[in-house]
């Protein structure tokens, strides 16, 4: 029983420990980006930025700040703020947005501790002689082993979210000529995990694609990243050491 107890104990401490590591690790985030765009956008640099999504005004908070981590992104790689239309090159709509959480099931075993056995025995005892005849008595204590003596089947659960940003360029000239939107790039930022605050995952989506903006990546690329990047820091506008 002891042995046992002490057992428990020392496991207890140790999954501790290991969720106090867990804790102190930053957090990272899996950000997939994917951008094209048209021979003659490195030309145009000088833009203004709308919002994308419907029924979103320019003057609501939430797209002022998010648009604030995009200039600085913008800002990174070349490009110019224009005070007005006339002014400007590309026209850039911002849309953004997370989907509704997702549930997911998943079974795992877990060890089950206990008794297999015995490793040996000790006796003690006392032999009683009278005459011809004698009596014993005594005690023998088994020293028990211990060890996984089955598994258990559990099932555990965890929520995603899907998280997105859509940067689309289009040809200011082109539209002063012939009223129509012609588009110059565009770069898709997405990104799947566990935490549904966007106002926390779009700096670093941000961050992720910035260096890409106006490009062609060809294909879907991959990036990891965390809150500690310098990327990250650049474009939340923190001095980094």
């Amino acid at each position: 029983m002891y042995r046992s107890r002490t057992l428990a104990i020392v496991l207890a401490a140790f999954t501790t420990l290991l969720a106090g590591c867990a804790g102190m690790q930053p957090t990272q985030f899996n950000v997939n980006l994917d951008s094209i765009s048209r021979a003659d956008s490195s030309s145009k640099r000088s833009y203004l930025l709308m919002p994308g999504n419907k029924d979103t005004n320019a003057n609501d908070l939430q797209f002022q700040e998010y648009a604030s981590y995009v200039h600085r992104a913008l800002a990174a790689r070349g490009f110019v703020q224009a005070e007005d239309f006339d002014s400007a090159n590309i026209l850039l709509f911002l849309s953004y947005g997370i989907g509704n959480p997702q549930n997911h099931q998943y079974t795992y075993s877990l060890p089950v501790w206990g008794q297999t056995g015995y490793s040996g025995s000790t006796s003690y005892g006392t032999l009683n002689t009278y005459g011809g005849y004698g009596t014993y008595s005594g005690t023998t204590t088994y020293t028990p082993t211990y060890g996984v003596t089955g598994y258990t089947s559990n099932v555990g659960s965890y929520t995603t979210y899907f998280r997105f940003i859509v940067l689309d360029a289009y040809d200011v000239g082109t539209y002063k000529r012939e009223q129509k939107l012609d588009q110059v790039w565009r770069s898709t930022v997405t990104s799947t995990g566990s935490s549904g605050d966007l106002r926390r995952v779009f700096p670093v989506m941000v961050a992720g694609v910035y260096n890409h903006l106006a490009s062609n990546t060809g294909q879907r690329v991959g990036v990891t990243l965390d809150e500690t990047n310098p990327a990250v820091a650049l474009i939340k506008g923190v001095p980094t050491k």
